[in-house]
């Protein structure tokens, strides 16, 4: 059974950073693409950002382009979104998603498997 546990949320105030890990166990870290997403209090929930199985090619939403960095260390079969000028409106909990052997991409149905996610508050 594959298991994502992310680690980092906390709070910060705007125009500060951030760093979330998942980290991923069961199975071949290297065969999943992998995906960020989050979900803000009565909102549905939003990709936003993946990287292929390899780590050569990454893809944002327009809301973080610019601001975050996702990256993967397969050698320590972890996934790690770098949220950096951080906005109130970032605020949501943040949960990582594994997509096996798939290209992952930007729709939450690709994913079979997910995090308990992680909270991230931003302040004004």
């Amino acid at each position: 059974q594959v298991q994502l546990v992310e680690s980092g949320g906390g709070l910060v105030q705007a125009g500060g950073s951030l760093k979330l890990s998942c980290a991923v166990s069961g199975r071949t870290f290297s065969l999943y693409a992998m995906g960020w997403f989050r979900q803000a209090p009565g909102k549905e929930r939003e990709f936003v950002a993946d990287i292929n199985r390899s780590g050569t090619s990454t893809y944002y939403s327009d809301s973080v382009k610019g601001r975050f960095t996702i990256s993967r260390d397969n050698a320590k079969n972890t996934v790690y979104v770098q949220m950096n000028s951080l906005k109130p409106e970032d605020t949501a909990v943040y949960y990582c998603a594994a997509d096996f052997l798939g290209a992952g991409g930007s729709s939450s149905q690709q994913y079979k498997y997910w995090g308990q996610g992680t909270q991230v508050t931003v302040s004004s």
